[in-house]
């Protein structure tokens, strides 16, 4: 019966990085710096929140949209924390971030419309514009500081362009786009019959500057996609968030009545206490990444490795040295194998930039010194056999 299946979904693989990561995650003593998973646990008095929801029966259906006091939660975070300014028929609250692009891109694609997409880029993009019947577009940035900006964007539409995604800060690479550089997008697609997916969910994780939204220059066109996985440690618990337009948002909440009819009452009421209670583990969270992120940088440098110096998320992106003859999986492969470090080959990206290798900067400070320990040794290696 499998031939009668839908040969869109037949067709998508499984994603690269959990494929490699259940590839060698039951090996012992394997230091892994591959999944983007928090390892902090929930804020106390988020999870406080969630067991008074059960205890007090909030265990029914929500309206379609998210609680009122979620969303004007939502509403009050975004603005005060990225001068956003959303209203509450304008926001839905959803099943975490991966379900509101899913919905997002539902609503918007039609087949045989492209969407055009930085590469590298996280692969979740891609299987989702296909199931719609649309085509991904993969710009290479990899000459670009990994940033999609307007001049590569240019070269890149078509008249069959209906949307542009900006995941920033990115996985895999960290970077985002400057004040300068979102508006010279909003400049060149302003007033064109092409929307603008701004994927936010790292947004709460920058280290020098601000995060910015191209929703602040171009709202009309432009859907916010956001969420509490990254910034409070909330990945279980699955909230997400749009922010669009009201005649936009409307039609995207049929597709998310008919997908989950609402997001996990318990859930939502834990989010309500996350998004307006104080911010001090945020802070806290946030500062230790950016001691770890210091660390990772100054060993690669050491190292002489390739990279480019995230200013936000926790991921390094990073160049496989020329004397590695073989593609990023086998060399990943081969790096779990004889130095018991796990990273993500580049190829698990959307966009096949191969020569690359990514390594997550959520763990112990104790799992990155050995990390990078064992890959300086690895390579020290493979280098004195090739000059041997």
């Amino acid at each position: 019966m499998e031939h009668l299946l839908n040969q869109a979904v037949q067709k998508i693989e499984i994603s690269g990085i959990r494929k490699f990561f259940n590839l060698v995650s039951n090996t012992e003593d394997m230091i892994s710096l591959t999944i983007g998973q928090p390892d902090f646990p929930t804020p106390d008095y988020v999870k406080t929140a969630g067991i008074s929801a059960i205890e007090n029966n909030y265990t029914s259906y929500t309206h379609n949209a998210g609680f009122i006091e979620l969303r004007e939660a939502a509403s009050q975070y975004i603005k005060k924390h990225y001068h956003l300014d959303y209203k509450l028929d304008e926001i839905i609250v959803t099943s975490g971030a991966s379900q509101a692009l899913d919905v997002t891109l539902r609503t918007i694609l039609a087949p045989n419309t492209e969407v055009i997409l930085p590469s590298p880029v996280y692969p979740g993009y891609e299987p989702l514009i296909k199931l719609c019947g649309a085509k991904p577009v993969f710009v290479d940035t990899t000459m670009n500081q990994f940033k999609l900006t307007a001049s590569l964007i240019k070269q890149a539409i078509t008249a069959n362009t209906r949307c542009i995604i900006l995941p920033y800060p990115s996985n895999p690479t960290g970077v985002s786009l400057s004040k300068h550089e979102l508006q010279e997008i909003a400049d060149l697609i302003k007033g064109k019959e092409i929307f603008v997916i701004a994927d936010e969910i790292y947004s709460a994780l920058t280290y020098e500057n601000e995060h910015v939204s191209i929703a602040s220059y171009l709202k009309d066109q432009t859907i916010v996609i956001n969420g509490l996985s990254k910034s409070h440690s909330m990945t279980g618990w699955r909230i997400g968030f749009t922010f669009a337009p009201r005649n936009i948002t409307k039609h995207m909440l049929k597709v998310h009545q008919y997908n989950v009819s609402c997001a996990s009452s318990i859930s939502q009421k834990a989010a309500i206490a996350a998004l307006s209670g104080g911010e001090t583990e945020s802070r806290e969270m946030l500062n230790i990444y950016k001691e770890r992120r210091d660390f990772v940088f100054q060993r690669l440098q050491e190292m002489e490795l390739e990279t480019v110096k995230p200013d936000g998320a926790f991921y390094f992106f990073v160049k496989i040295p020329s004397f590695i003859t073989e593609n990023s999986f086998d060399f990943a492969l081969n790096l779990a194998k004889k130095a018991k470090v796990a990273v993500v080959p580049g190829s698990a990206f959307s966009g096949g930039e191969d020569g690359y290798f990514r390594i997550s900067f959520a763990c112990s400070l104790e799992n990155l010194e050995e990390g990078l320990h064992r890959i300086d040794s690895y390579l020290t290696k493979v280098r004195l056999e090739e000059i041997g």
